[in-house]
């Protein structure tokens, strides 16, 4: 099944990048002097399970569900998008506060958890439902995701250039029951002890501050 190979980003390798070579944060929604509202980012970078999970415990966000966007039809199953029927990719959408953590440090997250540089590609899962892209939601998150984008390239942080799509949001449609948080249901799954598990908990250490304890 093409779902038990998902998240089989590009393992460790960002990981070892010195963190300074990253942009900083600059301009950011939650640094205009307006009143702070919860916000959403719309995020795909292959298999949805372990990108849901990354997110899901940071300190600001509210929810994190895993999801379809960016296709042309309406209410699409995951048999559909696995498939590579339908146009969408696989998504997760994050509720967030932006007076507790930015938009720019999830982009900074979310490009050390998958390989923004391969085109409709991430590790073994192959085809449109798992390319890299940011769905954004008006000017202000669409100016910033470039910005920040330019940033990342012209650090050469990544050898390749990234061809992380920035198109904006249309649509939002949640996956089935069974994939939200997926792997908190399934921690003994064999794919996800092997592969998943010490890519997260290594992703977790490295930013221990932004997470909120567990007792």
């Amino acid at each position: 099944m093409t779902a038990v190979i998902c998240c089989a980003a590009f393992g460790f390798e960002f990981f070892n990048k010195k963190e300074n070579n990253l942009p900083q944060e600059k301009n950011s929604l939650s640094q205009k002097g307006e009143k702070n509202t919860m916000e959403t980012a719309t995020l795909a970078g292959g298999c949805f399970w372990c990108i849901e999970t990354i997110f899901d415990d940071l300190k600001g966000v509210e929810k994190v569900e895993s999801g379809y966007s960016g296709g042309k039809s309406t209410n699409p199953t995951y048999e559909e998008v696995s498939a590579g029927n339908t146009g969408h990719a696989e998504v997760v959408q994050i509720t967030f506060d932006p007076s507790i953590i930015s938009y720019e440090k999830l982009l900074e997250i979310f490009f050390h958890i998958h390989n923004p540089t391969t085109l409709h590609k991430q590790g073994a899962d192959v085809g449109t439902q798992y390319r890299s892209a940011i769905f954004y939601t008006g000017e202000d998150e669409r100016k910033l995701t470039e910005a920040f984008i330019d940033a990342v390239n012209k650090s050469k942080v990544f050898s390749s250039p990234v061809v992380t799509q920035v198109v904006p949001l249309k649509e939002f449609f949640d996956a089935e029951k069974y994939h939200q948080d997926y792997l908190f249901k399934n921690p003994n799954d064999p794919y996800i002890v092997i592969n998943d598990k010490p890519k997260v908990d290594d992703l977790k250490k490295r930013f221990a501050d932004l997470y909120v304890e567990k007792s």
